[in-house]
């Protein structure tokens, strides 16, 4: 016999007064089995009866417990008091489908035609509208049980077979096998909730035949059928062989048949009914003595607990006396029945302690609802048998004054519970050796409550007699499968599926109704589950990071079970202790994987150090969403994986980052190719960045030290310097592989274009970087700012130097440029002396297509301003900077604007009269360092240049000007200098200053000064690229005029005026359509009504005109300017983008302006001119040249320029010339008086400050700023200087001229005043920027460095 003994947990053993032996053991198994025998005993010899009164005796009484089983089944079905449980919205569908087919034959299970018939009629119910909508709001399925029951009753009743009563036969049947077809169609539906098949399951059992079936109740074990021959003579056999469950014992306790039949024997005597009786009456006499067993109030934690318990126990008790007197009324000569509780039908009653349903057949925790028909607890609830309160329990102990209270019973051990638990892993045991022995292949299925069915059988006929409750039988059994699994012998499986034992219980019992030793058992398997879990969940988190779901799944949810349970705190589990420990568990595992993976990367073979760090932020990333994606919720609600994982790991890279900082820096520096790539470093910024985001989001309360922005600011600021470094050679490469051929609409080529792609770039790749600091990231877009400035101002010097070879082509290469340009502009003056006569200069496609570049540059970096959205980081700058330390000399930088305007009164350097100069002017440092030159203007002593250089100053600074003539061999003569002090303390006012500078020669020369500070900011470095690009603008459209001016000066002249005057007859046929060309078609529709009519004053007569020439004949003498227009234009508009074209379409009709007015007046000055005014019938030709010219650029509409941009201010300035042109002298002087007397009285506005780099940054200021100077130009319309200019054509003018432009000056220098005025109140303002010093006088001048050529 084995003897394993099994340790019981610590609340058993003090409890306990007794050693549980395995001979008592047995010995009161063999008890219960017997009793097991005896209350189900069949005669040894059947009694003989006639064949055919047998056969109607049994079908009389099967009719006869059908009809009583149907009645109860339908009545009673659903009285057990549990609500309604409510199907899926989906089983109607699946419902309808099955009846179809069982109505129409295609399912075998259901063919009987009777029950066929039946579900059809069911069927069309179902397709009722009605039902449908009912059902949908309804959805109970006892409601749905009904509907089919008063269907098939209908039915039934109708069918002729079934004679009498013979259709509530059916019925059951019929309803039986509606609920198996639910059943069925539940198994096609998802989400079907556990207690729906359940209480489906309880309706199949209770609706089920008649049958013998082996019990899984836990107390159910033995057949009452037939138990109404009470009083026929029975002879019991008392062979072990014909007692089950004694030979299940013996085979538990390996007990031979003839050792145990002498047991058997031996227990005859005392074991009786009668024994078994006197028990049941003592418990309940415990139970109203308030005596220990088998419960008493103290062991409830409340009166509500003890009352329920209390209730359930004695109904229960009773109800076994009332079955026991019906099966041997012998024994109701001690017990008056008028004192037992009545049952129906003479049922066994059910009990509190197989109370709960299960789904399994082999279950020892199955309800009454799940078991055979005849055993005590079968089929009928406490609810179904009658009164059973507690208050008469005295009564039905009336009479049995022999029962003591106390621990006197003949079945129950002295500790019941610790003999159940005993024998309880005996079982377990031996069907743990069954499952093992190789009579079971490797393949078959077991089950995971691991008990056969005969030791359930067994199991629970003894709880039934020891009065073992359902809480501790799961409890007990939970405990023993913990023990098992500890040990291994089991596996982990088994340990849920008894966790799901104690859900069921708990949901049928609720804890608070459990005695409060089965509490504390339960808390202290609980704890010690919770443990043995937290252990395995310990030791199985060794797999981070590639730790799975599966892995911990089981773990996880018994842990779950056990905590959401509330019991550990009464094991004193401190289960937030626990989990620290899981925590740095997590910890650990990720430190020591982050080392190993670390160190194994390092190791790896190459010079990059950048590489491990990178692979490590890929691994580390990878890890965290790989797990964030496994376990997206904390486990157990407090521990999470990924935070975990990451407040490690991070932490630590971010160390040996920093560890490695000097030696990243060095490999990545040295040399053209570095060890380590520029790229890789910036690609660990982004993985850097990335982590820090991880654990921001991860680790919200985690704090981490790690300047990002200063580690790899470094690498940022050289990249920089390198892209700076580069420029040169993009803006070089850009233009060489360029032909200089238009793409696309805006005429550009493709140059520009892969400038501003390359530039573009390092934008992009800035802004990819997503820096961390505001301000950081602004402090490096300003600085690619610069670089992109650079850029621009070295592609425009670029372009301007081969526009200007194209423009004044060189005849060899071979020729230095500057002295090849020089013989040929001197060679085409000496044509011009020679010939009287100007070529016309034909412009080149590629010409324009430069000058489009140029425009398209505009537009290109506008958009670049935007891209880098320059105004947004200049608000950081302002509102991010950090202090600047006082008392520091912060090197400040003044941007120096120096336009050279004119010179006046030059003397040629040979001693002839007419002789003249090809002059340019340069601008050198203190150490005749070439700061700028000018372009060279030929044969003039009144050189025009209009250009304008910017000077970089720190402090202050001397200039030389020089003024030198071209010489076409040898050294350009110098024809005077003067000396300039750039001083950003004399032009602190910001104003633009105009200097005359008297050379040291003679003549005299005009600069526009202004200053600004230079700023080391975005929209500074913008600006300077944009004035670069409007200057180069300028330039070339200066050109392109230069070119086409002598031209029209040649044709507008007064040699051509007074040519057509004498002439006195027209040769030969005029050709219209060649004069006016392509564009000049609809001249003739054009009338007089555009000219501009300005009346003569009151006091000056008409004139009559002389014998007036034909408009024709005046036109005539202009259509070689037609033609030249004809053939160039066409040229400029073909190639010119629309913005190019208009602006040198308008820069050509001011030139043609300037020559109409040049025609008519002389320019202003003090001296008288030698210029004769012209007579009535020459000013009445060039008003009509005028109107031709307009007409032409007009076209109707069609032309270049639209008829508002053509009749601008300077065109109706020209036409007021003809207004005064015939006034008088005095009336001239008087109007002239007039106006200037008006101009003193108005009040005189503030000087503007110069043109700033700012008012440039972008397309939009430019614009504004171009607008606020046209309405300043048209608020000072006057027509006094106009009128000085033809005075200068009459005689004795001279002192009257000067005096008015001495006023002139006046009123400006007043205005200058006034302008400084406002601009030091501004500055002395509170709060604003430190007061101007005062002006500091000028240092001495340098010495005068050595001429240079």
């Amino acid at each position: 016999m084995s003897r394993r003994s099994y340790a019981g947990s610590m609340h058993e053993r003090r409890a306990s007064r007794f050693r549980v032996s395995d001979e008592e053991l047995m010995n009161f198994v063999l008890r219960v089995a017997l009793l097991s025998y005896e209350m189900q005993a069949k005669p040894v010899e059947a009694a003989q009866a006639e064949p055919e009164r047998e056969r109607e005796r049994d079908y009389s009484s099967r009719i006869q417990g059908a009809l009583s089983s149907s009645i109860f089944s339908i009545g009673d079905l659903f009285r057990d008091g549990q609500k309604g449980v409510r199907f899926p919205k989906d089983l109607i569908k699946v419902l309808e489908q099955k009846l179809q087919d069982i109505a129409m034959g295609k399912d075998a299970a259901y063919s009987d035609q009777l029950i066929r018939r039946t579900m059809a009629v069911f069927y069309g119910q179902v397709k009722d509208e009605t039902f449908r909508r009912q059902m949908k709001e309804n959805r109970k399925i006892e409601e749905l049980i009904l509907m089919f029951a008063t269907n098939a009753t209908n039915v039934l009743k109708k069918e002729p077979s079934l004679q009498g009563d013979g259709w509530k036969v059916e019925l059951n049947n019929h309803i039986a096998q509606f609920v198996r077809l639910l059943r069925d169609c539940l198994r096609h539906i998802s989400h079907v909730s556990p207690e729906l098949t359940a209480r489906l399951e309880m309706y199949t059992a209770k609706l089920a035949p008649a049958q013998p079936a082996y019990s899984d109740s836990g107390y159910d074990s033995a057949s009452t059928s037939q138990r109404d021959s009470v009083g026929s003579s029975k002879r019991i056999s008392m062979q072990v062989n014909d007692m089950p469950l004694v030979l299940t014992a013996a085979r538990l306790f390996k007990l031979p048949v003839h050792v145990v039949q002498k047991e058997i024997e031996d227990m005859a005597a005392y074991c009786t009914e009668k024994a078994a009786l006197n028990d049941l009456k003592t418990c309940l006499k415990n139970i109203n003595a308030g005596a220990p067993f088998p419960f008493r109030r103290e062991d409830f934690d409340s009166e509500a607990a003890w009352q329920y318990w209390r209730t359930l126990e004695t109904s229960h008790l009773s109800q076994l006396m009332v079955v026991m007197v019906q099966f041997n009324p012998e024994l109701a000569k001690s017990t008056p029945s008028e004192a037992l509780p009545q049952t129906a039908n003479g049922a066994r009653p059910g009990s509190v302690y197989s109370s709960y349903s299960s789904s399994r057949p082999d279950s020892f925790y199955a309800s009454s609802s799940t078991q055979r028909h005849a055993s005590i607890s079968s089929r009928h609830s406490v609810a179904d048998l009658g009164p059973s309160d507690p208050e008469g329990v005295p009564g039905a102990l009336e009479g049995d004054d022999e029962i003591q209270v106390g621990f006197h019973f003949t079945f129950i051990p002295p500790n019941p519970r610790k003999y159940y638990k005993r024998l309880l892993e005996y079982c377990i045991t031996a069907d743990l050796e069954a499952m093992l022995s190789p009579a079971v292949g490797d393949d078959d299925e077991v089950s995971l409550g691991i008990l056969s069915p005969a030791h359930i059988e067994l199991i629970n006929e003894c709880a039934l007699r020891w009065r073992i409750g359902q809480p501790y039988r799961v409890a007990c059994f939970l405990d023993i499968v913990r023990q098992f699994y500890e040990r291994n012998e089991v596996p982990l499986e088994c340990v849920p599926e008894a966790l799901a034992n104690i859900t069921r219980v708990t949901s049928e019992i609720e804890l608070e109704k459990w005695p409060i030793q089965d509490v504390d058992y339960l808390a202290q398997i609980y704890g010690g589950l919770f443990s043995t879990f937290l252990s395995q969940l310990y030791h199985s988190l060794d797999g981070i990071p590639h730790l799975k779901p599966s892995d911990v799944a089981p773990y996880l949810s018994v842990l779950e079970t056990v905590r959401e349970s509330g019991l550990l705190e009464r094991y004193d589990v401190d289960v937030s202790a626990r989990l620290n420990d899981i925590q740095n568990q997590v910890r650990d595992v990720s430190a020591r994987y982050y080392g190993q993976k670390m160190q194994e990367l390092m190791a790896a073979p190459g010079v990059n150090r950048a590489l491990p760090l990178l692979l490590m932020t890929d691994e580390i990333e990878k890890n965290a969403k790989l797990l964030d994606k496994r376990f997206p919720e904390p486990i157990l609600g407090h521990l999470d994986i990924v935070s975990l994982m990451l407040e490690v790991q991070i932490p630590h890279f971010l160390m040996d980052l920093d560890d490695s900082k000097k030696r990243l820096f060095e490999d990545s520096m040295n040399g053209p190719t570095p060890d380590v790539p520029i790229q890789d470093i910036f690609a660990l910024y982004r993985r850097t960045k990335t982590l820090l985001g991880m654990y921001k989001a991860f680790c919200p309360n985690g704090e981490i030290q790690f300047d990002l922005g200063g580690f790899f600011e470094p690498y940022v600021r050289q990249w920089l310097v390198n892209t700076d470094n580069k420029t040169t050679q993009w803006v070089q490469a850009a233009i060489a592989a360029d032909k200089f051929q238009a793409e696309g609409d805006e005429g550009h080529s493709s140059s520009i274009v892969d400038l501003f792609d390359s530039l573009r770039s390092p934008i992009q790749f800035l802004q990819d970087l997503e820096w961390i600091d505001e301000y950081q990231e602004a402090r490096f877009f300003t600085s690619l700012s610069k670089t992109i400035s650079k850029a621009i101002n070295q592609y425009c010097a670029t372009i301007e130097e081969l526009f200007m070879a194209e423009m004044f082509p060189r005849p060899t290469d071979y020729i230095q440029p500057q002295k090849s340009s020089a013989w040929l502009e001197k060679a085409k003056s000496l044509t011009e002396r020679g010939e009287k006569k100007i070529e016309a200069f034909t412009f080149q496609p590629e010409s324009c297509v430069k000058l489009n570049n140029i425009e398209a540059a505009r537009r290109l970096l506008d958009n670049m301003y935007a891209q880098m959205e320059a105004d947004k980081k200049m608000e950081v700058l302002e509102h991010s900077a950090p202090p600047v330390p006082e008392k520091v000399d912060r090197g400040d930088r003044y941007l120096f604007t120096v336009k050279v305007a004119i010179a006046e009164g030059l003397v040629p350097l040979d001693s002839s009269p007419s002789s003249k100069l090809d002059t340019f002017v340069t601008l050198s440092d203190e150490q005749g360092n070439r700061l700028a030159k000018t372009r060279t203007i030929y044969e003039t002593l009144n050189p025009r240049w209009d250009e304008s250089f910017d000077l970089s100053v720190e402090k202050p600074l001397w200039i030389m000007i020089s003024v030198r003539d071209r010489a076409l061999v040898g050294k350009h003569d110098t024809v005077g200098r003067a000396y300039l002090c750039l001083d950003p303390k004399r032009f602190g006012d910001f104003l633009t200053h105009d200097l005359w500078m008297d050379l040291d020669t003679q003549g005299r020369i005009l600069l526009r000064v202004s200053m600004e500070g230079e700023k080391d900011d975005l929209q500074f470095y913008f600006g300077r690229a944009f004035r670069s690009l409007k200057r180069a603008e300028n330039d070339m459209v200066r050109v392109f005029i230069d070119k086409m001016s002598p031209y029209i000066r040649q044709c507008l002249s007064r040699t051509v005026l007074k040519t057509l005057i004498k002439s006195t007859q027209t040769s030969g046929s005029i050709d219209y359509n060649k004069a006016l060309g392509n564009v000049t078609a609809l001249f003739g529709s054009l009338g007089t009504k555009d000219d501009v009519q300005i009346p003569l004053p009151h006091t000056e007569k008409p004139r009559i005109k002389p014998e007036a020439l034909t408009d024709v004949e005046i036109e005539q003498a202009i259509v070689p300017l037609f033609d030249f227009f004809d053939a160039n234009l066409s040229t400029l508009n073909t190639y010119l983008s629309e913005a190019t074209k208009d602006m040198v379409m308008s820069r050509v009709w001011k030139e043609i302006l300037n020559v109409i007015e040049g025609l008519l007046i002389p320019p202003l000055s003090d001296v008288q001119s030698d210029m004769k005014p012209l007579s009535d019938k020459e000013v009445d030709i060039v008003f009509k040249w005028l109107k031709f010219l307009r007409d032409y650029f007009y076209a109707g509409g069609e032309g270049p320029i639209s008829l508002e941009a053509l009749q601008n201010q300077k065109y109706r300035d020209v036409l007021s010339i003809r207004l005064y042109y015939d006034w008088h002298t005095d009336a001239l002087m008087e109007e002239c008086v007039r106006m200037m007397q008006h101009s003193l009285r108005a009040s005189p506005s503030v000087k503007k400050r110069a043109k700033s780099v700012y008012q440039q940054r972008n397309l939009g200021t430019i614009k504004n700023r171009k607008k606020e100077k046209q309405q300043e130009k048209e608020k000072e319309v006057s027509n006094g200087e106009t009128i000085l200019r033809i005075l200068r054509m009459r005689p004795n003018t001279s002192d009257f001229i000067a005096q008015q432009l001495q006023a002139l000056n006046s009123l400006a220098a007043e205005r200058d005043a006034h302008a400084k005025e406002m601009e030091k109140r501004k500055l002395q303002r509170p709060r604003q920027q430190p007061q101007v010093p005062p002006v500091p006088s000028i240092p001495p001048v340098p010495g005068l460095p050595p001429k240079s050529s």
